[in-house]
């Protein structure tokens, strides 16, 4: 029986401006285990649709087995399900773990993956490797930015840039440097045709006479060269992001004395007590739901504490980055969002057009004329980072920064960050982008309980490891932990109360997501600041606390749902 599953054959595929997929041909067996990589922007979800069928081509053949399977999870979050309450009420990160499930569990012959770590807990994504690991007999392609999740998974690398795709048959790894060598060859080539044309280029103005056959010759040369160069797809360059920091405060930027928090009798913190120092780059870890944001908001005063206090150190100036783009006014254009109606910004002390910084975050003219609604997801990521490093801090609070960059921009933020003389909190489920940036990490373990433990991921996972009680060798052998729709055990069954509780549960999440949108819809329109000031502060003060009751609220009704 053949292995083949699908090819693609000089497939192209324009949206108006230079063609997405430009001659494009993918080939795909049983088995393939091959990462999708190419900067934002590139076409990698396009193409994606176009191999799972949900965008035909402008051009070229694909062929398909018969009776071919294939599954395609795209990187957005799925929306609310008619009908199916259960599914509405998960968080973001449930619903993309509980979609993904479906999908290994159909059994697809092609499994499509496009962002599949996004919105993922460590936990999660130590699952999803596993399984795909075990399943040989499955193709999978892949987009993501996750290096370390990429790095274990894929054998084989499809490459798009600039329309065209290459394959490589070699790990991620290899293929890093191998591109970079070929990227530099290539400079190496445009730059000796770059001076090839410009000594044409001054011969020809020279008023040299093409009388002859040689020099007719050299003119229908230039004229060829001329061609090459403007029919050329240049790289659209690197992110020059800069990241300025505010002057220094104190020795100690914040002291956690005996913080608690809960909703009802759900301990979310317990006694947590912590003194952050300056320059210190602390990761929080934690899986969905556990409160990792709930941490941040008591760490920054976004939310009182239950008891305990936060006490912030002198001369503490901080910046926010928001895992949701909250601060992002969709109907605006994305120069209007980093300058309002002005055509300057200040950057380091120093007047800078909007366009040219913009320029440095990879946004052309025409981008910042566009609205933010309009922008893909890693623009958007672009759009808050520019907006954050506008503003100088020494408190730097990230919240999933790492969302929808591509790698190339991910490197760039990590050497930043590395270089960043104030202190920052980060929440990430990037391991490889915690391991490479922070210098300790705060874990929410359960009940309560926050542990610091020195260095990123790793040094995390094998501290854990060496702390684990050892097996007595005549015990019995536990079994892996399964799925979640894999545990046949009996869980215990819901008491009256419990069972009045989730009854009740689906109204209340629902009036909270009421409440949440309203606040934001307040927030978003900026003369409430200028006409009912207190109100807007009130408001304000509101908003992270009704979208951590949300959190709760979703998780106790999973939890009862489970065992109803």
């Amino acid at each position: 029986m053949s292995d083949f599953l699908l090819s693609l054959k000089n497939v192209s595929l324009a949206f108006g401006g230079p063609p997405i997929l430009d001659g494009v041909s993918l080939s795909i067996s049983k088995g393939l285990r091959a990462a999708l990589t190419g900067r934002n922007g590139e076409g990698k979800s396009t193409l994606m649709k176009v191999v799972s069928g949900e965008l035909e081509p402008d051009s070229g053949e694909i062929v398909r087995a018969p009776h071919l399977k294939t599954i395609y999870v795209s990187q957005e979050v799925p929306r609310d399900r008619e009908g199916d309450p259960a599914f509405n009420a998960l968080s973001g990160g449930r619903r993309r773990r509980q979609i993904l499930e479906e999908a290994l569990l159909a059994r697809p012959d092609l499994l499509l993956l496009d962002e599949p770590t996004n919105h993922l807990d460590m936990e999660a994504i130590d699952w999803l490797e596993g399984f795909l690991k075990r399943q040989r007999e499955m193709a999978v392609l892949i987009v993501t930015h996750d290096r370390r999740f990429l790095k274990r998974i894929a054998d084989k690398i499809f490459d798009l840039d600039r329309g065209e795709l290459s394959g490589w048959e070699c790990d991620y790894s290899t293929f890093v440097r191998r591109k970079a060598e070929l990227l530099a060859d290539e400079a190496v080539y445009w730059e000796r045709k770059s001076k090839k044309l410009a000594q044409e280029e001054a011969w020809i103005r020279r008023g040299v006479k093409a009388r002859t056959t040689r020099n007719e010759g050299r003119v229908a040369a230039l004229k060829k060269l001329r061609e090459e160069f403007a029919a050329r797809r240049s790289n659209v360059g690197t992110a020059t992001m800069r990241l300025d920091t505010a002057a220094p405060g104190g020795v100690s930027v914040l002291k956690v004395k005996d913080v608690s928090f809960s909703y009802g009798d759900r301990p979310i913190i317990s006694n947590f007590t912590a003194t952050i120092l300056r320059g210190e780059r602390i990761g929080i870890l934690g899986g969905n739901g556990a409160g990792k944001t709930t941490l941040l908001n008591l760490l920054t005063g976004r939310l009182a504490p239950v008891s305990g206090e936060v006490v912030r150190g002198t001369n503490v100036e901080m910046s926010f980055f928001d895992q949701l783009r909250s601060e992002m006014k969709p109907e605006l254009t994305v120069g209007e969002n980093i300058a309002s109606d002005r055509d300057e910004v200040s950057v380091g002390g120093v007047r800078k057009h909007i366009y040219s910084y913009l320029a440095d975050f990879l946004f052309t003219p025409e981008r910042v004329r566009t609205p933010v609604k309009a922008l893909s997801g890693g623009e958007r990521a672009r759009l808050m980072l520019a907006k954050l490093f506008l503003k100088p801090a020494n408190l730097l609070v990230m919240d999933e920064p790492t969302n929808d960059l591509d790698i190339e921009t991910l490197e760039l933020l990590e050497e930043q960050l590395l270089a960043y003389k104030g202190t920052l909190l980060l929440v990430s489920h990037d391991r490889e982008f915690l391991d490479n940036v922070v210098t300790s990490t705060f874990v929410l373990e359960g009940d309560g309980e926050v542990k610091s433990y020195p260095g990123g991921y790793a040094d995390y996972i094998a501290q854990k490891a060496r702390n684990a009680p050892k097996e007595r060798p005549d015990s019995v052998q536990k079994p892996p932990p399964q799925p979640p729709q894999a545990n046949t055990g009996q869980p215990k069954k819901l008491s009256y109360k419990e069972r009045r509780e989730l009854d009740a549960l689906p109204e209340a999440i629902d009036k909270l997501e009421k409440e949440i949108a309203s606040i934001r819809e307040a927030l978003g329109d900026g003369t409430i600041y200028r006409r009912e000031p207190d109100k807007a502060q009130a408001i304000a003060a509101r908003l992270p606390l009704a979208e951590a009751e949300l959190e709760a609220a979703v998780e106790r009704w999973a939890e009862l749902e489970e065992r109803s």
